[in-house]
């Protein structure tokens, strides 16, 4: 992990396209600005938590109803025996037909 010493008003670039500034600080707290394109998605630790939760938990809901749907139709595949099974990557969820 790098660590910068930084005072109100100075800046952190990174890269090309996103900038923090320091805004306040006060006590423990700190107040940071971003800039950076609006594909950049930025979140306080415990947002992006929930969203990866939620990411992962859509993943296995998906692989249940498409199993659940090929058993309704008739399909040879077992909607337990061969649903794709989600794995943890970090921030989402992917699933792997091993």
């Amino acid at each position: 992990m790098l660590t910068l010493t930084r005072n109100i008003g100075e800046t952190i670039r990174i890269g090309d396209d996103i900038e923090v500034h320091v805004v306040e600080v006060r006590g423990n707290t700190v107040r940071l600005g971003f800039k950076a394109p609006r594909e950049v998605s930025i979140h306080r630790e415990e947002v992006y938590e929930q969203i990866a939760a939620a990411r992962r938990l859509a993943v296995r809901v998906a692989a249940d109803a498409v199993g659940a749907l090929t058993a309704a139709l008739g399909g040879t595949r077992s909607p337990t025996a061969s649903t794709p099974k989600a794995v943890d990557t970090g921030d989402t969820a992917v699933r792997s037909l091993a």
